[in-house]
């Protein structure tokens, strides 16, 4: 069963900054369609930015410009800096495939708020 195991979040004041990351157990990480998820509450969760095992990189309209997914292939990790974050950007954010395996990580928690 992958596991993956979110790290970095944590509370922040609106304008700052993060830096998740995510370390997967799975043999052909360097295969896979790697995305950021997150949920905010009462929310379900959502798709926050994708990249390729080519580094092609896709983000939602509402973290455009301010998100930046990367990953290293020799680590199995991927990352997410977050600029600029605002309140609307909290939420519980995971990692995961894309199509999303069942099993999913703890999330790490990042609050923004003054």
């Amino acid at each position: 069963q992958v596991q993956f195991v979110e790290s970095g979040g944590g509370l922040v004041q609106p304008g700052g900054s993060l830096r998740l990351s995510c370390v997967s157990s799975r043999i052909l990480f360097s295969v896979d369609v790697m995305a950021w998820y997150r949920q905010a509450p009462g929310k379900q969760r959502e798709l926050a930015a994708q990249i390729t095992p080519h580094e092609i990189t896709n983000y939602a309209d509402s973290v455009k410009g301010r998100f930046t997914i990367s990953r290293d292939n020799a680590k199995k990790t991927v990352y997410l800096q977050m600029n600029s974050l605002n309140p609307d950007d909290t939420a519980i954010y995971y990692c995961n495939r894309d199509p999303a395996f069942a099993s999913w990580g703890q999330g790490s928690q990042v609050t923004v708020s003054s």
